[in-house]
């Protein structure tokens, strides 16, 4: 097969190596044509943190929430439900209320979704394990995490992370693992307490609640199962909900994997994974390939091979050094 130029996209992504993928993203290829770069771009070939910007900006998530994601795109607020299963984890998502402070009832709010939801939780996880209580302060903490992930901080756009802080918070969350046959669960939302405000106050500012305070199941669960990420690579991701997804699952699969033996995973069970929502295997082919390119752009020290068959995982040192990480214990 000849090698696309610039000019020329290819028509079959799925047949490229990694590298010619990011060769040809629509944002590269855009660069080079106008000698300029994206917002996207920019972000993805920025140098990682130094390793005292990294201890001082790490995030965390769930290892559950790496292997099983939240929907995509909004799947309407009239889907009360969200269930997957992926391997021997399992993650099931209830919709639910909040009280509108205005009209003083409670209101049906949709499931959390998109990009919005992972990056609140990775901050919110993190601000947890760095106070050690599952109470948060993050009046001021979420407003700065926003700014630093988007690299703006416009109202239209701390509305739309106050809404799936909302959906997220009023969410009823089931993590399920199973093992030799021994089932372990924990029933709970993720958030027990938050405050709500009106949109806006008489400046016209989108409030943050003042503190929220997580379920005691969930943080105890947290303490011991918490991956640690580089906030740099979330922000650099921060446009896409599958390369987040991508991300988090390499960096708590990668140092696991036998270095003697590596790990193969067949296309189908990657399309489970991450893209049962698409129809066409070569369409969800085509976007994995592009995301899992945009996430090694940042996470260069990952080694994986992709071809045709699958996935091939080769035992990789995680994106966050063991030595940056020190969790409080309760």
């Amino acid at each position: 097969m000849a090698k696309p130029t610039n000019d020329n996209p290819p028509d079959d992504p799925t047949q490229l190596s990694l590298s010619e993928i990011v060769a040809n993203l629509p944002a590269v290829r855009a660069a080079k044509k106008a000698n300029t770069m994206s917002h996207v771009h920019r972000r993805l070939i920025e140098p990682l943190e130094s390793d005292q910007d990294n201890e001082a900006r790490l995030s965390f998530q769930h290892t559950v929430f790496c292997q099983a994601g939240l929907p995509y795109r909004n799947p309407g607020d009239d889907l009360r439900l969200w269930e997957r299963t992926q391997g021997h984890v399992l993650l099931r998502i209830e919709a639910g209320t909040v009280i509108n402070p205005t009209t003083r009832r409670f209101v049906d709010v949709g499931l959390p979704w998109g990009t919005k939801p992972r990056l609140i939780l990775a901050h919110l996880n993190a601000e947890a394990l760095r106070q050690g209580s599952p109470v948060i302060e993050v009046e001021r903490s979420l407003s700065a995490f926003v700014k630093r992930i988007r690299g703006f901080q416009h109202g239209r756009e701390i509305r739309a992370f106050k809404d799936q802080l909302s959906r997220l918070s009023a969410a009823i969350v089931r993590l399920g693992t199973v093992r030799n046959g021994h089932a372990q669960q924990i029933t709970s939302p993720v958030v027990v307490a938050f405050e709500l405000w009106p949109e806006l106050d008489a400046r016209q500012r989108v409030l943050w609640p003042s503190t929220i305070q997580l379920s005691a199941e969930y943080f105890a669960s947290l303490q011991e199962h918490a991956v640690p990420l580089n906030e740099a690579d979330l922000a650099a991701l921060a446009h896409s909900a599958m390369a987040l997804d991508i991300y988090a699952w390499l960096a708590q699969r990668l140092h696991r994997v036998n270095p003697a033996r590596p790990a193969f995973i067949q296309w189908p069970a990657l399309k489970e994974q991450f893209g049962p929502d698409y129809g066409y295997m070569g369409h969800f082919k085509g976007k994995f390939r592009i995301a899992i390119a945009q996430v090694l752009s940042r996470y260069k020290a990952a080694r994986i091979g992709l071809d045709g068959l699958g996935v091939t995982l080769h035992n990789s040192p995680p994106p966050v050094s063991k030595r940056l990480v020190s969790l409080p214990r309760s």
